[in-house]
């Protein structure tokens, strides 16, 4: 009979001589399902509708709300009303560009004005090299050279409004023309403007409206629906009161 041998027990690796040995850091474990026996779990099978019936509407999802919270009241917006004065009367320029002031509206005509005398003084030296004799003793003479005089100005201030810019006076001291409603004059809003001005001057009332209005606005700035103000805010120097 022969003899039974005795199972031989797998030795662990022994260490190499001379050589650093590092031993298996992974231990066989149960807990850990090899790939072969994972079975994945089949989905559940819908349930089918019956024909005709109608489908099922999804209830939408609620967000929870917080007892302690409260819904906000929204006011309704005012509705837009126009500018008004101090004294609660309209305005009637509804930007927020300021008028210029009186004083500095006067700076800027009488600069103007010297421009034109300027000019109508050249005239006159023209006029007296090229022989001609400077008389006013009948009202022809007087007639004629005040005509002059208007034209003069009246071809200087319609330039402007032609070539669609502000005077030199009003450029020296640093003004601009603006409609009421923030922007710059058309060519049609200039030359309304000099007629403004020119009606203003004839009639005394006209020139001295500015004084009297709330707005500081004169019979021009109400005709062509323009005003100046000053080009920047450092350059309001003169402040109506």
């Amino acid at each position: 009979m022969a003899p039974m041998l005795a199972p031989v027990e797998a030795e662990a690796p022994s260490k190499p001589a001379g050589r650093p040995f590092q031993p298996s850091l992974f231990q066989p474990s149960s807990n850990v399902i090899p790939f072969e026996a994972y079975s994945p779990v089949e989905p559940r099978a819908k349930q089918p509708r019956a024909e005709g019936a109608p489908a099922k509407p999804r209830a939408p999802r609620r967000t929870k709300v917080p007892e302690g919270q409260q819904a906000l009241e929204f006011m309704a917006p005012a509705p837009p009303k126009p500018r008004t004065l101090s004294t609660t009367v309209e305005a009637m320029i509804y930007c927020d560009a300021p008028v210029a002031a009186p004083l500095h509206r006067a700076v800027a005509a009488a600069l103007d004005w010297s421009l034109v005398l300027i000019a109508y003084g050249m005239f006159l030296l023209g006029f007296h090299f090229m022989g001609g004799t400077i008389a006013l003793d009948n009202k022809l003479n007087v007639a004629m050279f005040g005509g002059v005089l208007l034209v003069i100005a009246c071809v200087y201030g319609l330039m402007w409004g032609w070539l669609g810019a502000d005077s030199m006076g009003m450029r020296w001291t640093r003004l601009r023309l603006l409609t009421f409603d923030g922007f710059p004059p058309e060519r049609k809003q200039r030359a309304l403007r000099f007629i403004g001005s020119a009606l203003g001057v004839s009639c005394v009332i006209g020139a001295l409206w500015t004084f009297a209005d709330e707005e500081g606005l004169g019979w021009q700035d109400y005709i062509s629906k323009t005003f100046p103000t000053p080009q920047q805010a450092d350059d309001l120097v003169l402040v109506r009161r």
